[in-house]
This record gives C-alpha cells, structure tokens and sequence, in this order.
C-alpha cells in the first residue's frame, strides 16, 4: 500500500495559507470570514433562467397553465437563496473595510429587492439579444433555436443578471455569475461592461469585453473579438489604478469582425465595420470602414 506524507503536506498547507494571510489582511479579519458559494450562485441562476424563460430553459414537463406558479415559487426560492449570498458578500466587504457599523440585513434586503424588481427589463433586453441572433444568422431556424442553443445568447444572460449585480454594489457575486458562462461558452464578459439592446455574438468563442468598456444598440461581435485595454496606469508606488475608464465605447449599429482587437478608451462611430483581424488603437469616425491593409481603410477619422 502506498505511503503518503499527509502530516508534512498538510503543515505545508498550513503554513502556505498563514503567509498569505498574514501578507494580505490581519490575521483577526481572517478567521471565520465566509465566502460566497460558487455552487449555491450556480443553482440560483439556474432557477433564474427558469423564471425569465419557464416553458423553454424552465423544469421539464412544465405546462403552460402551471406557468405563474412555477414562476411564483421559482423566483420566491431564488431571492432567497440570493438573499443569503448578498449578505455574505456585503458582510465580507465590510470586513475588509473594517466597517462595523453596517446595517448589512437592511442592505441586502434592499438589494435583492432591487434585482427582482430589475427581472421584467432583463427579460426584455434578452428578448431583443434573442432576436438580433435570430435575424442576424442565416443558419437560425427559429427564435427557440437560438435561446436553446447559442453560447452567445447563454452568455448575454448570465451578463444582464450580473451587470445589475454588478450596479447595485455586489461585484463579487458578478463576477462569479459571469464566469460560470465565461467557463461554459469561451466568452469572457466582465460584469461591469454596460451593453445595449440587441447585441449578437455570431460563434462567440474568444470573445473578451473589458470591464469599462460601453457598447451602444444593435451591436453585432464575432469569435475571437476583444475590447481591452491599451495600457495600465499606475501609481506612483507601481500599483494599477483601478476603475478608470480603459475599454473602447462601441456606438450604434457596429459590426466587428472575427479576430479583431480593439484597445483603449477610443470610440468606434455608429454604424462603423471593422473588419477581421486588425488591431485599433484610435477613433474610427460614425460610417467608417477599417480593413487589414491601411492602403484599404476608408472613412477613418478622429471624433
């Protein structure tokens, strides 16, 4: 029978997570901290997409005069379920923050609120992301197709539940929520990007939208596409500064082809194309065309 060393590798855990600990926060703010639970987060948006979608991501067998029912018990289990995460969240920021005089139980309350009352206008941004696929692909055969079938319609929908997240002040569950469908799908969404009505990702995989970055209406992304960042401010320690706008302001009506990156805080004009494989750095004007070569670039031009 084999022989393990268990007593050395478990003092060496040991020991791995006291330096981190001590490196990073008191020792005191570490102990019984608790933490948002991944699987619990899985399982409420699961619920989630059952109750913005019943008769087609809901519980097999669901029959259309059950509908509100099982909306009503769906979504009363859900809140609550999301209640008990928000709280944990909000108690683990005030920790860090060594604030003790939080009305944690009256935040959460408010905030899960808040993303309930939110659920109708997600439903209706979803119904305009499944469309502009629908209409966007010729191999679409039906809207259920879409909704069923497509990472990028998976993707929007774990985004729009993690964006309102995100707004009310919870950018850890967010972010949880948007990285189950970044695992799922290859599609890397941060939860605080702000996307407008009707966008579509054609294949989707290896697309990758910066935190900060704002995309208008009727926008349309293929594979392989990034809004990033074109550079990191810091500090004068050497540290990132945080929060400051970074990602390109995508406007009205765009269409970005596969392979594209597309850096810094620039603005591609409404209406604009750009085309598969180039890299840019700088504005495009509304109607502009950007291709490969620069011989071919048309209508460029700093707003």
């Amino acid at each position: 029978m084999a022989n393990f060393d268990i007593a050395g590798i478990v003092q060496g855990l040991h020991d791995a997570r006291q330096q981190w600990r001590q490196a990073h926060r008191p020792a005191s703010e570490a102990r019984g901290m608790e933490f948002p639970s991944r699987e619990a987060l899985a399982g409420i948006v699961a619920q989630l997409k059952g109750v913005l979608f019943p008769m087609r991501l809901g519980p097999t067998g669901l029959r259309q005069e059950s509908e509100e029912f099982h909306v009503a018990h769906a979504l009363d289990s859900a809140l609550h379920a999301l209640l008990r995460q928000v709280q944990i969240e909000l108690s683990y920021s005030a920790a860090l923050q060594q604030r003790t005089d939080t009305d944690i139980a009256g935040q959460a309350l408010q905030a899960t609120q808040a993303f309930g009352a939110a659920l109708p206008e997600i439903r209706m941004m979803l119904d305009n992301d499944v469309l502009a696929a629908y209409q966007g692909d010729p191999a679409a055969r039906s809207v259920d197709e879409v909704l069923l079938c497509y990472p990028g319609i998976l993707a929007m929908i774990h985004h729009r539940m993690a964006h309102c997240l995100y707004r009310l002040g919870l950018p850890l569950l967010a972010r949880i929520v948007a990285e189950q469908a970044h695992a799922e799908t290859g599609i890397d969404i941060h939860p605080g990007a702000t996307i407008g009505a009707g966008f579509f990702m054609d294949h989707g995989t290896g697309i990758v939208i910066g935190e900060t970055a704002v995309i208008g209406q009727r926008v349309r992304l293929y594979q392989a596409v990034t809004l990033g960042a074109k550079r990191f401010p810091t500090h004068d320690d050497g540290t990132l500064q945080k929060g400051l706008p970074r990602h390109p302001v995508v406007e009205d009506d765009v269409v970005i082809y596969a392979g594209a990156t597309v850096l810094g805080r620039i603005t591609i004009g409404k209406g604009a194309v750009i085309g598969g494989n180039v890299w840019v750095t700088h504005d495009v004007a509304a109607g502009g065309r950007v291709a490969q070569a620069a011989s071919r670039e048309e209508g460029l031009g700093v707003k």
